[in-house]
């Protein structure tokens, strides 16, 4: 087209919005791009291939009347038992291949998985355990393999299955190192490094190296924590009313009626796989003022920290404002008083085209993200970036006496210290905290909200032993405060503490996706009828 004289090319209305919004994943969509495209467009199965995503040709082909498409939407237990059953001689390495790798999902407690789940879907736990089987099939040696809490999304069941993984990849020759809080996992291993003493600024010391024997004997934290065993209540909540969920069937759940009860702390367990996350994220009704706290990724970007998040730098740069008599803005590293050489993102990224870019700190004002002339400003003797810089229990004292004083900072410090999160500094960006960071910090922010039922998912999730003390005694205090709190959860600790529990199962896959057992923790224990069961009485001693 010709525009002012100039020759310009435009890109057609319908091109654009399919290249804008249709092609994209919905997820990582600005959040008022990703508004509009949920209220103006319908994503639907595609009527000719299901949703297979194959061709008429591809669909036709099959091996004893199974195609590749029913082939991934077979569980992979089922689909291992079948490829066991083909004699082909032609492909016998490939089938060989085959086998040993379905095999090994089976064997990892990934059998309840179908291989065309799309992989956004899976669980943290569960995506770290299928990376892990790449590295099962490999012949090499003299590797050192580095685990990230393995058992994350674990059932004590399951735990077993997965320590002999680790072991077998030991006894090949590899080294293997394996980050872990489970008392479980710590009992296998050859060596035990145990950092602290404590977390943030207070950590960053080997406190013990040796056997598993020593550290108990050592008197660190993790030492003195690994045999603890909370017990069963003596006296559990009355619940003050039901949610009432009927005829349940997402994913592997078989019509499920269950009612979940309220105003208690109320576990729902089971293997992994059984049917957990459907049961309370997909089947409980909406509108039912219920508030889930996950682990997934927070919306935001790389400037965005504890202290934005939580809306806590509001009240802290009024504090600023009102002591010095400036305005707010100037306290904002994204707003006036942002440093102008980095635009207040304290590093200056250089694009080096064919390799991967290089962040460095920048020079004017050495990461501290504001201009020179906002640091004079200072509020009980410290200026702006010394306070994004505090840890959050340090900044609860400074914010809680004194020249700060500031009570509405205090109090949203005071929920993030009983979330486990005191040693996080205010202005750490968001994508470096841990899924169990994430989730904590999600539970600070809503615990302000009234009322409502709160359904957590795993929050003893990279919790130290000494931490799931501190996080029985929080869901205990939301409670009582006339919350309802729904925790999906394997740890033990957990079910001890539990008002009532709801056990799935008794598999995986197509074999769990029923109730086995609801009731109080004591009646559990006692009856052993699952798998469950029969870890919780291990645990508790009964």
């Amino acid at each position: 087209m010709k525009i002012a004289g100039i020759n310009m090319t435009y890109e057609g209305l319908i091109p654009r919005v399919q290249k804008s919004m249709l092609s994209k994943d919905k997820e990582a969509m600005q959040p008022h791009i990703r508004a509009f495209v949920e209220r103006a467009v319908t994503f639907a199965t595609c009527p000719e291939c299901d949703g297979t995503r194959l061709s008429e040709g591809a669909r036709s082909s099959r091996i004893k009347k199974i195609s590749i498409a029913d082939a991934c939407a077979m569980q992979i237990s089922d689909l291992a038992a079948w490829v066991r059953g083909l004699d082909e001689p032609s492909v016998a390495p490939l089938l060989a291949a085959l086998r040993h790798t379905l095999e090994s999902f089976v064997e990892i407690g990934l059998g309840y998985l179908s291989l065309d789940r799309a992989s956004g879907t899976l669980s943290g736990g569960e995506a770290q355990r299928v990376k892990m089987i790449r590295h099962l099939g490999s012949s090499l040696t003299d590797v050192t393999y580095v685990f990230d809490e393995p058992t994350i999304g674990l059932h004590p069941h399951d735990i077993q299955q997965m320590n002999d993984l680790l072991l077998r990849l030991r006894d090949k020759g590899n080294t293997v190192l394996v980050v872990e809080h489970k008392p479980e996992a710590i009992a296998i291993a050859d060596h035990v490094v145990d950092l602290g003493p404590g977390a943030g600024t207070a950590g960053g010391t080997v406190c013990f190296e040796g056997t598993v024997e020593g550290l108990r004997a050592g008197g660190t934290i993790t030492g003195r924590h690994l045999d603890d065993r909370a017990a069963l209540k003596d006296e559990v909540r009355k619940p003050a009313g039901t949610l009432e969920v009927r005829g349940a069937n997402t994913h592997n759940l078989r019509n499920v009626d269950v009612d979940i009860p309220l105003g208690v702390l109320c576990v729902v367990t089971g293997v992994a796989g059984s049917g957990k996350s459907s049961l309370i994220h997909g089947s409980i009704p909406t509108g039912a003022g219920v508030v889930s706290v996950d682990q997934t990724a927070i919306r935001g970007s790389r400037r965005s920290n504890p202290a934005t998040y939580t809306g806590l730098l509001d009240p802290i740069r009024k504090a600023f404002a009102k002591a010095n008599g400036v305005k707010p803005a100037l306290f904002s590293a994204n707003s006036e008083g942002a440093c102008p050489t980095c635009n207040g993102a304290g590093v200056v990224y250089t694009d080096l085209a064919m390799m991967a870019g290089v962040a460095t700190t920048c020079e004017d004002c050495e990461g501290k993200r504001f201009q020179a002339s906002v640091l004079e400003y200072r509020l009980g003797g410290r200026d702006i970036s010394e306070v994004l810089a505090m840890p959050v229990a340090e900044a609860e004292e400074f914010f809680g006496a004194g020249e700060a004083r500031t009570p509405a900072a205090h109090r949203v410090l005071g929920r993030l210290a009983d979330v486990g999160l005191g040693y996080l500094t205010l202005g750490q960006p968001l994508t470096t905290l841990s899924g169990g960071e994430r989730q904590r910090l999600k539970l600070a922010t809503h615990m302000a909200e009234k009322g409502g039922v709160y359904v957590l998912d795993e929050p003893t999730t990279g919790l130290h032993l000494a931490d799931v003390e501190q996080l029985l005694g929080l869901l205990d205090r939301l409670v009582d405060s006339g919350k309802s709190v729904i925790v999906v959860e394997h740890h033990q600790a957990v079910m001890a503490h539990a008002d009532w529990i709801i056990d799935l199962g008794p598999g995986a896959g197509h074999d769990g996706g029923r109730i086995v057992f609801e009731g109080t923790p004591a009646d559990l224990v006692a009856a052993r009828s699952t798998l469950t069961g029969e870890h919780l009485a291990a645990y508790v001693g009964a």
